[in-house]
């Protein structure tokens, strides 16, 4: 049998060719296999001058690397911001949020920031009421509140006294 089929006219039509779908398959999996190469070994792809070097240096210098010191992690506080219960408006699915967060911040400006808590807690609750229930509910919405509730903390209480806005609780109920 062959490829070719018989209409009721008597003609012979082709089947079309699986060749190009079955190439082109091929051709992507060798370029998957060749990216993942390239970004394993450092070639492509965040691989630091460093990682390379110790790639290429093989095990004779792994007992040096192990003596290697990791640079200290700054000193920070964290200051625990008190909860907030807001009301959603109507039109959502959820009839409340309860909301708790922590601010990360450089250890020397721990005291200040404790001390305009008030205030931080008041921008918070200001912000969260401003929103309708659907810019809470959307997808992705927590990363987006999170920018735009550091940004608020960090016009009251100074850019450099504000590291991080941590969420520990974000409700809806």
């Amino acid at each position: 049998m062959s490829d070719a089929t018989v209409d009721e006219d008597g003609q012979e039509e082709k089947k079309p060719s699986k060749l190009p779908m079955i190439i082109g398959v091929v051709l992507a999996l060798a370029g998957a296999g060749g990216g993942f190469f390239a970004v394993q070994s450092g070639l492509l792809g965040g691989g630091s001058d460093a990682h390379a070097e110790d790639a290429a240096a093989g095990a004779d210098h792994a007992e040096d690397q192990e003596h290697v010191e990791t640079p200290a992690l700054p000193k920070v506080s964290f200051i625990e911001v008190p909860q907030v219960m807001v009301s959603l408006g109507p039109g959502g699915h959820s009839q409340h949020l309860r909301f708790r967060a922590s601010l990360e911040v450089p250890e020397q400006y721990a005291a200040d920031v404790e001390v305009i808590l008030p205030r931080v807690q008041d921008v918070l609750n200001s912000y969260l009421r401003a929103l309708e229930a659907r810019d809470i509910e959307a997808p992705g919405a927590l990363v987006r509140l999170r920018g735009q509730m550091l940004r608020r903390v960090r016009l009251v209480a100074g850019e450099d006294r504000i590291r991080d806005l941590l969420v520990l609780e974000f409700v809806l109920n």
